[in-house]
C-alpha cells in the first residue's frame, strides 16, 4: 500500500467504516476515493443552486458580542433585511441588540439567552431565512447544522468549522437539506482582493502558479484578555500546535485559483516554529513568575502550511499572532506574466510595467477595480474592516433576495477550514503530507469558475 493510500485509509476508517460497516471496507478502498481529488460517490450537490427569492429577508443571528453587533449594525442598513431573533448567553447583550433593532425602526425581535444550546430552539421555532454566527470558534459547525437541519440558511463566522469530521457534517447537512452554508469570510471582498480576482478573470498574471497568504496580526494583548475573544482564543493557543485560522489569507486566493470550480485541493504539509511569544509577552506583563508566563503553549508562534492543487499550483499559508508584527494577509498571486503583492499593495505585468520593477497597485484601481467596489465604494467606506464587511453583507442579502447562488458555498466552507485540523495533524507527524478531502465528491471538475458580478 502506498503512502497516499495508507493516508486515505486513515481517513476513512475516521469517519466511513461506522458508516458503512467494516463489510464493505472492501469495496470502499477499491473506489476511486483512493486517488487523488476523485469521487467517492456523488449526492445532490450544492454548487451553484438557486435558492427562493424574498424581497423581504429574515435573519436570525447567534453570538452579539462585537463581532455579531458589527453584523447587526450592517444588516440594519441594508434595505430589506428584518432582524427576527437573537440569541447570546449573556441576556444584557440579547436586550441591547434588540434595542438596536427597535431603534432602527423594525419590531423587538424575539430574544434566546438560556445558555449555550438556545440556538437549537431559536432555530426550531422562528421562520428565518439565514442564520448568522458569530460565536467562538467551535460553536460555528454546530449553530450551522442546526440552522440547516431546521431550514434555514447558515451563515457562519470564519473558520466555518475545526475539525474534518465538522468539515463533512456541514458538507453532508447542506446537501441533504439544500439550504446553503455560507462562511461569512469578508477577506473575499477587500478591495484589492476583489480588483485582483478581476485581474486575473482579464487574464493579466497569464495562467496562475503561485500564491501566499496568511493571517499574521498581533493578538497578544487579545489572548490574555478577561474579556471578548480572549475567554477562548487563548485556550486553542494552549491545547494546539497548527494553524487555527487559515481561511482570511487562503479565501481569496482559492478564489483566484478557481478551487472547487475547475482545480481542486490535493495535500498539504505543515512546520510551525518554537513557541516564544506569548510566554515573552505575559513575562513583561504580568511578571516571569505569574501562571501565564509560565504555562506551556502549543502553539508554534509561526506556522507555515504548503498546499498543492491538482493543477499543479502551490500556495504558502502562514498563522502568526504571537508575534510584534504589523497587520498582513500578505495576498500574493504569481501567474506565468507577472504577479501582485499585498501589504503594501503592489504590481508587475511584463510588458506593462518597467521592467524589474513594481508599480503602485493605485496605478491599476481605475481600470480594474471591481463592480462591486466601484457601486458600493462610498457606502463601504464607513463600514467596517475597511469597508469589506459591508460589501460581504450586501452581496449576501441581493442574492438572497435575488434567489442567485451565493458566491461562497458550503464547499468552499469546508475546504478552507479544513486546514486548520489537517495542518495540526502534519505537525504532530514531522511535517508528513495530509491529504485534503475532495468535498465536492469531482463536481469541481465541471463546477464553473466565480465570476465577475455587480450590483
Amino acid at each position: 500500500m502506498n503512502p497516499s493510500t495508507q493516508n486515505r485509509v486513515t481517513d476513512l476508517n475516521r469517519r466511513d467504516i461506522l458508516r458503512i460497516g467494516v463489510a464493505g471496507l472492501g469495496t470502499v478502498l477499491g473506489a476511486s476515493a483512493l486517488s487523488g481529488c476523485a469521487s467517492s460517490g456523488r449526492r445532490a450537490g450544492i454548487a451553484g443552486r438557486r435558492w427562493r427569492a424574498t424581497d423581504r429577508v429574515r435573519v436570525g443571528i447567534v453570538g452579539v458580542g462585537g463581532r455579531g453587533q458589527a453584523h447587526v449594525r450592517e444588516l440594519l442598513s441594508l434595505e430589506g433585511v428584518e432582524i427576527r431573533a437573537v440569541c447570546d448567553i449573556v441576556e444584557d447583550k440579547v436586550a441591547l441588540v434588540q434595542k438596536m433593532v427597535v431603534d432602527a425602526g423594525q419590531s423587538r425581535p424575539t430574544g434566546y439567552d438560556r445558555g449555550p444550546t438556545d440556538f437549537r430552539r431559536m432555530c426550531e421555532r422562528e421562520e428565518l431565512d439565514i442564520v448568522y454566527n458569530a460565536t467562538p470558534w467551535q460553536w460555528h459547525a454546530p449553530i450551522a447544522v442546526a440552522s440547516m437541519e431546521n431550514g434555514k440558511h447558515a451563515a457562519p463566522e470564519v473558520p466555518a468549522a475545526m475539525t474534518i469530521e465538522e468539515c463533512w457534517q456541514l458538507v453532508e447537512t447542506s446537501e441533504r437539506t439544500g439550504q446553503h452554508c455560507i462562511m461569512l469570510e469578508n477577506c473575499c471582498y477587500g478591495q484589492s482582493e476583489l480588483m485582483v480576482l478581476n485581474m486575473v478573470r482579464r487574464g493579466l498574471f497569464g495562467e496562475l502558479l503561485h500564491g501566499e497568504c496568511g493571517y499574521l496580526h498581533d493578538l497578544r494583548d487579545i489572548k490574555f484578555s478577561d474579556h471578548g475573544e480572549g475567554l477562548w482564543r487563548l485556550d486553542h493557543s494552549i491545547h494546539h500546535d497548527g494553524n487555527p485560522y487559515p481561511t482570511h489569507g487562503l479565501g481569496p486566493i482559492a478564489q483566484y485559483m478557481n478551487v472547487n470550480r475547475g482545480d481542486c485541493f490535493d495535500y498539504l504539509v505543515s512546520m510551525s516554529s518554537k513557541s516564544r511569544g506569548l510566554n515573552l509577552y505575559a513575562a513583561e506583563k504580568y511578571g516571569p513568575d505569574d501562571p501565564r508566563a509560565t504555562r506551556k503553549y502549543a502553539l508554534g508562534d509561526i506556522n507555515s502550511t504548503l498546499i498543492r492543487t491538482i493543477n499543479g499550483c502551490t500556495i504558502i499559508v502562514m498563522h502568526d499572532c504571537s508575534s510584534p508584527r504589523p497587520y498582513s494577509r500578505i495576498n500574493m498571486i504569481q501567474g506565468t506574466k507577472g504577479l501582485f503583492e499585498g501589504y503594501p499593495d503592489r504590481i508587475h505585468i511584463e510588458g506593462r510595467s518597467p521592467a524589474h520593477a513594481w508599480e503602485d497597485a493605485d496605478a491599476y484601481r481605475a481600470e480594474f477595480d471591481h463592480p462591486l467596489w466601484t457601486a458600493l465604494a462610498e457606502k463601504a467606506r464607513t463600514s467596517g474592516h475597511g469597508g469589506m464587511d459591508y460589501v460581504m453583507n450586501h452581496r449576501l442579502i441581493h442574492c438572497l433576495q435575488t434567489g442567485t447562488p451565493p458566491d461562497m458555498d458550503v464547499y468552499d466552507a469546508a475546504s478552507w477550514s479544513v486546514i486548520t485540523e489537517l495542518s495540526e495533524r502534519s505537525v504532530a507527524r514531522r511535517s508528513a503530507p495530509q491529504d485534503v478531502p475532495d468535498f465536492t465528491r469531482g463536481a469541481w471538475k465541471t463546477t464553473s469558475p466565480l465570476g465577475i458580478v455587480t450590483v
